[in-house]
């Protein structure tokens, strides 16, 4: 009996991991929900002072583990696409300014804005429908990555795959040098 409740939930968490796979897909394609946020040193961040170029974000928290394993691959992929028409940002959601400055920003050095999503409203709108619905909506979004093409299209989406965790970011680089080399 014991097996068959392991099985059981090992194949429920396999569907539920290919159902928001199959929602990330989706969601390529879809243009991107624009937002206004502030960044570490206060001033106001828009998606629209991102047209033109490629946007990578990565939506975060100073607790979170997998946040903070892809930092500093976040960094390197920022440097290694400098000069490519690519930008990066962190979207850090819910915690206060002083915080994120210390654990985040202090921590990595990031190159790139780290902006504040004091109340989760813009990691909520990035969030498919249906994905992980027992969940805030901010919520869902914690470890995902974004690109954002130069019209402001969604071209590569991921969320948190614990079992599956690319650290690295080389689902996303790939598609990055997919779309790169197309210009």
């Amino acid at each position: 009996m014991k097996q068959l409740v392991i099985f059981l939930g090992v194949f429920f968490i396999s569907l539920l991991s290919l159902q928001a796979q199959d929602k990330e897909v989706a969601f390529v394609g879809t243009m991107a929900p624009d937002f206004s946020l502030k960044d570490l040193n206060g001033n106001i961040v828009t998606s629209e002072s991102y047209r033109g170029s490629y946007l990578v974000i990565h939506i975060a928290t100073t607790w979170c583990p997998f946040c903070n394993a892809e930092a500093p691959y976040l960094v390197e992929l920022a440097n290694e696409y400098d000069g490519k028409n690519v930008k990066v940002l962190i979207i850090d959601v819910k915690e206060p300014q002083t915080l994120v400055q210390e654990k985040l920003q202090d921590r990595f050095a990031f190159p790139f804005p780290v902006l504040l999503d004091e109340d989760g409203a813009v990691a909520a709108s990035f969030a498919p429908e249906g994905v992980l619905p027992d969940l805030a909506r901010d919520e869902v979004m914690l470890a995902s990555n974004l690109l954002i093409d130069p019209l402001g299209k969604i071209q590569f989406l991921s969320l948190l795959d614990s079992k599956n965790f690319d650290a690295k970011l080389l689902a996303l680089k790939s598609r990055l040098d997919e779309l790169l080399s197309k210009q």
